[in-house]
């Protein structure tokens, strides 16, 4: 049974950071690339950031320079770190295990996790 599950949502204040984490099981990890995709109130779901299994990565540029995703594959984790957060970043954050090679405009994911909610405070 492939599950993914995050971690590390929260509310901090506008400048403040977080560490997404995913654990993903059931599956080969490394058959797929990862991504991380973000949807907030009223909106639609966007990518924010993505990366292949080879360490190639895709950034929205919205969140280019702030967030850095990476992967372990000896835990079999996806994170996202995220640094000098904005409330325009509050949305609840899902990682996903997509295509490869991996874009943040993807359309096709395989599996998605549950979310984990980031709340960013002016």
């Amino acid at each position: 049974q492939v599950q993914l599950v995050e971690s590390g949502g929260g509310s901090v204040q506008a400048g403040g950071s977080l560490r997404l984490s995913c654990a993903a099981s059931g599956y080969y990890y490394i058959s797929y690339c990862m991504g991380w995709f973000r949807q907030a109130p009223g909106k639609e779901r966007e990518g924010v950031a993505t990366i292949d299994t080879d360490g190639s990565t895709t950034y929205a540029d919205s969140v280019k320079g702030r967030f850095t995703i990476s992967q372990n594959f000896a835990e079999n984790t996806l994170y996202l770190r995220m640094n000098s957060l904005k409330p325009e970043d509050t949305a609840m954050y899902y990682c996903a295990a997509v295509p490869c090679p991996a874009t943040i405009t993807t359309k096709t994911v395989f599996y998605w996790g549950l979310g984990t909610q980031v709340t960013v405070s002016s």
